[in-house]
């Protein structure tokens, strides 16, 4: 089922009623061609319920739609989980974003380190920025996601550090980590509700004294296993650990 989203002020559940213009407008129309009867989904950010519509009419710059039934159904996971992601080579970064949006990310918050190839300015990180936020509202679309995860902006090691210190838990995936067990210790402390970051080093890992700054500041370095993971592979792990520990939990 093809989902778009929708603000509040263009849901009238009263006269069973939703406008969609912009680009969602575009799509239902010229991209999707879709037919009046035909159905699609719609979520207010933010609301825990879908609106189940048909295309109703197209006018010139609207499609209207006639809600046909409205389902309770949060699809977000109960703990609130931010990736910081350290800049990766090539496309990456994009890869990252979508999967951990599909699994549940609320946000993505690229960050340069110290052993990070990628160099990126102010103006090109802004445009990249908004690549990259259309790549996450396609992931929640596609995911049937109830928010649209926010990226960026991009925050030096420092600030990104600063960033997580509210958070009720703060992750770092190391390579030098050792023992599973303490990892599985560490995740049944997690509780529904909780605030997580997951920090995740670039294709050389971080560097010792990121480490060692970080775990000053309340970051607990963890193993994800025997094996040496790509950067992109490591958030996609912890994301799939906290959907097995909490997706079916209120």
């Amino acid at each position: 089922m093809t989902q778009f989203f929708a603000d509040a002020s263009q849901v009238n559940t009263d006269e069973h009623r939703i406008v969609i213009d912009g680009d969602d407008y575009n799509h239902i129309k010229n991209v999707l061609r879709m037919k009046t009867g035909e159905e699609f989904s719609v979520r207010v950010q933010g609301e825990p319920r879908e609106y189940r519509c048909s295309v109703s009419e197209y006018t010139e710059s609207e499609v209207i739609c006639e809600i046909r039934f409205i389902k309770e159904d949060d699809t977000e996971l109960p703990v609130k989980v931010t990736v910081y992601q350290a800049l990766p080579k090539g496309d990456k970064l994009e890869t990252v974003i979508q999967k951990c949006i599909e699994l549940g990310a609320v946000r993505i918050v690229p960050v340069r380190t110290s052993r990070c190839v990628v160099k990126l300015d102010d103006k090109k990180a802004e445009s990249k920025c908004a690549r990259w936020q259309q790549i996450a509202e396609a992931a929640a679309k596609q995911s049937q996601r109830g928010i649209i995860p926010s990226v960026g902006p991009v925050m030096d090691f420092d600030e990104a550090m600063k960033d997580a210190s509210l958070l009720d838990m703060r992750l770092m995936p190391y390579e030098l980590a050792e023992n599973m067990s303490v990892t599985r210790d560490i995740f049944s402390k997690i509780t529904s509700g909780a605030s997580v970051g997951v920090f995740i080093g670039p294709e050389g890992g971080f560097d010792e004294k990121e480490v060692a700054k970080a775990s000053e500041s309340g970051f607990v370095p963890i193993t994800l296993g025997r094996r040496i993971l790509r950067t992109e592979t490591a958030a996609m792990t912890v994301m799939s650990w906290l959907v097995f520990l909490f997706d079916d939990k209120a």
